[in-house]
């Protein structure tokens, strides 16, 4: 098997595991990796949980937004924002868009005054894996907006936001981007559902002292 065969089947095997999670309804969400100056990014209009090998598409890194493989599959619309993300951040090799349902509500709540969403230190898990979640402003879905929305976040932090619409993180490879996403969205369902109740939180030294992602 080759590389790109690799990539293609792991990306396939992500999209289906998100989609048997519950967490790219309809036909939301779209993944990529990135191999060498190359990358492989699922197509517009499919379903994670349909999708095939055969559909993924393959776009250089330095191609204009509509550009894809000729006569293959057309990328995702989502494609500028993939493409702000590794231009930002070098050393990712995955990123994984979902609109998944509890931080897609987090989303829709006002951020926090610092821009971050408002995810309360309930765990050291989400301050170790995901640090803190910036916010992006509301932009269109696949416009040049959205993506210079991500551009402007992502380098400081690998897990974004974007308001009223959904997440995008970037990892150093799929199955990371993955768990980090799920992270995530447990994150967002615990704030959710405590979110009327008394919880505890981390205490300032309690979060001063974890480790966080770069």
């Amino acid at each position: 098997m080759t590389a790109l065969d690799a990539a293609r089947s792991d990306l396939v095997r992500a999209a289906r595991h998100l989609a048997r999670r519950g967490l790219s309804p309809g036909s939301s969400g779209n993944l990529s990796v990135r191999l060498g100056d190359q990358l492989l990014i699922t197509p517009t209009g499919s379903s994670l949980s349909r999708v095939t090998e055969e559909e993924i598409a393959f776009v250089a890194l330095d191609a204009d937004p509509g550009d894809a493989t000729p006569a293959g599959p057309r990328p995702s619309k989502e494609l500028p924002l993939h493409l702000a993300v590794y231009r930002r951040r070098p050393s990712a090799t995955a990123v994984v868009h979902l609109h998944s349902p509890y931080a897609t509500a987090i989303a829709c709540l006002p951020p926090a005054p610092d821009g971050t969403a408002p995810l309360p230190p309930l765990t050291p898990y989400r301050l170790m894996r995901l640090g803190a979640v910036p916010v992006a402003g509301y932009a269109a879905p696949g416009t040049a907006e959205l993506a210079a929305g991500v551009d402007a976040l992502i380098a400081g932090n690998p897990v974004v936001l974007l308001a009223q619409h959904g997440s995008v993180v970037a990892a150093e490879g799929i199955d990371v981007a993955i768990d980090m996403a799920e992270e995530l969205e447990t994150a967002a369902q615990l704030t959710l559902l405590l979110r009327d109740s008394p919880a505890r939180h981390l205490t300032p030294e309690q979060v001063a002292a974890l480790p966080r992602p770069s």
